[in-house]
């Protein structure tokens, strides 16, 4: 069901909490969380997308406010740690606080970062990790194919479990797949779908061995599930670096499919410098455990983003539920 405007104004709360290192070029992740009568909800768009793109995190987050989530099957889910594009010498306090995690996600292709800078970030996971850990590499599209297949020879002496979206396009990823096949190393897609206007085009294309779904962005656990049983592809579900609220949507998702082979982005509560809830979802042995959550009313009251931002937020959430309304 569509909650009505008034429904989700009444309740709604906008907080600003610092990372604790910048992350995908930020230091302060904004959210606007509100309650429906399945619990609290959360609306997290990115400042830089625009109100089409918007708009569908606004539906997953009434989505899973106002509608009762899809049976769980299963009670638990297992996470991977997320690796910053920091310096070496950081690597191993932040993969401290992902407790249990076998598995780290490694963002590479950083703006203003080099090749040598990503070899040895992802040389200081290995050594934390050991050899029985499993290394992801992220580079959100970073690379040209040129460049990716260099970056991808020059990394994968380190084992590497898969590469994510190493370049923008379906094109570029179908060719880059094509190039690194030989070597056995899957190619995953996050952005060629939760970004695109067709997010099976990468499926049908044979661009990618892996898709990665997160819930905001595909509008809903519903929507998801459809995109995730028409692609036929293994699947990992991550987060969009949100609170605890957030995280929330994310664990039903990837608790109503049938298979999770591999460990999910959803321990990204741990790159935030405090989460709304009193018990926040962070992994334990390596697992997050599936549950709603509610924002403790202090943390609301004492990171309340400034009445400018405010303000800012809940004109584009009225934008947003228009596009949605009509």
């Amino acid at each position: 069901m569509l909650a009505t405007l008034t429904d989700i104004l009444q309740t709604a709360r906008v907080v600003s909490i610092p990372l604790r290192q910048r992350f995908r070029g930020i230091d302060t992740r904004e959210v606007v969380l509100f309650e429906g009568p399945e619990g609290w909800a959360e609306f997290s768009p990115f400042v830089e997308y625009d109100d089409v793109e918007a708009a569908a995190w606004l539906a997953a987050a009434i989505d899973f406010g106002w509608n009762a989530a899809p049976p769980l099957l299963r009670d638990s889910v297992r996470v991977n740690a997320t690796l910053p594009a920091i310096a070496p010498g950081l690597v191993a306090d932040v993969l401290g606080r992902f407790a249990g995690c076998r598995t780290v996600k490694v963002k590479v292709a950083e703006i203003g970062q080099t090749l040598d800078d990503d070899v040895a970030r992802v040389a200081a996971a290995r050594e934390y990790l050991g050899a029985e850990g499993r290394i992801r590499i992220d580079a959100n599209g970073g690379w040209n194919v040129d460049e990716a297949e260099h970056a991808i020879h020059a990394l994968a002496e380190y084992d590497l479990e898969y590469v994510e979206q190493p370049c923008a396009s379906v094109d570029e990823l179908w060719q880059i797949r094509q190039r690194v096949k030989y070597m056995g190393l899957p190619i995953a897609a996050d952005e060629s779908v939760r970004k695109a206007a067709d997010p099976l085009l990468v499926a049908r294309q044979e661009a990618a061995d892996i898709l990665v779904i997160k819930a905001q962005p595909l509008g809903g656990i519903t929507n998801a599930l459809g995109i995730a049983g028409e692609a036929g592809l293994p699947l990992v579900v991550s987060s969009a670096l949100e609170t605890s609220v957030g995280i929330s949507m994310g664990l039903h998702l990837a608790a109503a499919l049938p298979e999770l082979p591999y460990d999910c982005g959803l321990a990204t509560v741990s790159l935030l410098s405090l989460d709304v809830a009193a018990e926040p979802l962070l992994p334990v042995d390596g697992a997050i455990g599936v549950r709603r959550v509610t924002p403790d009313a202090r943390v609301l009251a004492e990171n309340a983003a400034s009445p400018d931002r405010e303000a800012w937020w809940l004109a584009r959430l009225e934008r947003c539920y228009t596009l949605l309304a009509g």
